[in-house]
């Protein structure tokens, strides 16, 4: 174990009061959750089950939902398998409650990264193959699992530019932990060299999954009756948005109604326990807001819908046909655009989409996707976009077409894992 390594654990352990003093304000913000609190102990909530067992693990929301096709592909073709997902926020975990599917697979709480309730956790649950999402390489959870013998793999890994930097001061510490994955897929070929600088050697890329994942799914009674409402209204959609975001949106819905005065602008917020903040803003501009969390009507002088409900993406990018990216111009690395284009959406971001670059690449250079810096462009991209449906429609059908070709990722994805899957159950083809 690397001397790093040591000073981690020691200081993770020694700094047990003050871990928990952070818990407990992130629980007064709402970012716990009180009954399952337990969980981030390493305390489990139920039992395991019988049989082998694969660990799922996801940061946050966009993280697990990469992985939900993998999942159903999991539960289909190894039958014999179980699956555990685990997540460290609220958010995610009221989302997958509803996303995951069947009897076979269930979520839990990441434990806090400290040797005592790492321990707890996989003492309880015993995992036979553990499948990392992205980025978060918690060293006590990754030293622990490889100490108990469970094979790590790394899928859709994640390195920015300004992770690299960090993690370079530190090679004794992030060598080891890369060491310990036996395979690390990475979501492009840029990423895959940055982990291999880092010490990933056999590191590669066969795509990303969240380019794979199927649409979000939507309540079609919900669907009828919202655009039954909306009829006759001229809709653009601003999704995942970040602070400063929002009041990028109103600017362009004022920019934007004078010319359009059936305008109506959609607003999903990331988080959406941001809603109340996020009306106040956009109200104190001079809009009349209606929240979705609510039930509040839209009427004809209703100029922002703000959908502040969770697990309703799906909803909106089937009635707007027009998405601005959120995350691109807050400097959040941008979110998935993979989910509008699956849903007939002309797609718009702004400069910053280093979580999913490889994705935005493909869909600037079929001619899917609009770069923005800021308000002013953005409200000419969209004003062009409504007045051009022929436009808005070319650039929707090459965004599906862009989803369409990514959907071999996941095929590419499972038979890289496979071998580890051949030694806990056989393929639900060859068994028959």
């Amino acid at each position: 174990m690397s001397r790093l390594l040591w000073l981690y654990r020691g200081g993770t352990t020694a700094l047990g009061p003050l871990i928990a003093l952070y818990l407990a304000r992130r629980m007064a913000h709402g970012k716990e959750d009180p009954e399952r609190f337990a969980e981030r102990q390493g305390v489990a909530s139920r039992p395991r089950p019988a049989g082998p067992l694969v660990w799922v693990h996801a940061a946050s929301i966009g993280e697990a939902v990469s992985m939900l096709s993998l999942i159903d592909r999991l539960l289909v073709e190894r039958p014999l398998l179980s699956v555990l997902v685990t997540t460290g926020t609220v958010t995610s975990a009221r989302l997958l409650a509803n996303r995951l599917p069947g009897d076979h697979a269930w979520h839990q709480y990441v434990p806090v990264d400290r040797c005592t309730y790492v321990r707890r956790f996989l003492e309880h649950w015993r995992p036979d193959l553990a499948l990392w999402v992205e980025s978060e390489l918690w060293p006590n959870l990754i030293a622990e699992s490889n100490r108990y013998g469970v094979p790590l793999l790394l899928l859709n890994g994640r390195m920015s530019a300004k992770s690299l930097r960090g993690w370079r001061r530190a090679p004794g510490l992030i060598g080891p932990l890369l060491a310990s994955f036996d395979l690390c897929l990475a979501q492009d070929e840029a990423q895959a060299a940055r982990f291999k600088q880092l010490g990933a050697a056999g590191a590669a890329s066969v795509g990303n999954l969240k380019a794979a994942a199927a649409p979000l799914p939507v309540d079609q009674s919900e669907l009828a009756r919202l655009a039954a409402a909306l009829a006759g209204r001229t809709i653009w959609l601003a999704a995942s948005t970040h602070p400063g975001e929002e009041d990028t949106a109103a600017l362009v819905h004022r920019r934007l109604r004078p010319q359009h005065p059936n305008l109506l602008t959609v607003i999903a917020p990331r988080h959406p326990a941001r809603g109340g903040e996020v009306a106040q803003q956009l109200e104190a501009l001079g809009l009349r807001v209606a929240r979705r969390s609510r039930d509040e009507r839209i009427d004809r002088m209703t100029d922002i819908y703000l959908a502040d409900t969770l697990g309703e993406l799906g909803l909106f990018y089937r009635l707007a046909g027009i998405a601005f990216i959120g995350g691109s111009l807050a400097h959040k690395g941008g979110h998935n655009p993979i989910e509008a284009a699956l849903l007939d959406c002309a797609i718009l971001h702004g400069p910053d989409m280093s979580n999913t670059a490889g994705a935005a690449e493909a869909l600037a250079a079929a001619g899917a996707s609009i770069d923005v810096r800021d308000a002013e462009t953005l409200a000419a991209a969209v004003g062009r976009l409504i007045d051009d449906p022929v436009e808005r429609a070319a650039r929707a059908a090459a965004a599906a077409g862009i989803a369409a070709d990514n959907r071999a990722v996941l095929d590419a994805v499972m038979n890289r894992i496979a071998p580890w899957l051949d030694r806990l159950s056989p393929h639900a083809a060859q068994r028959a």
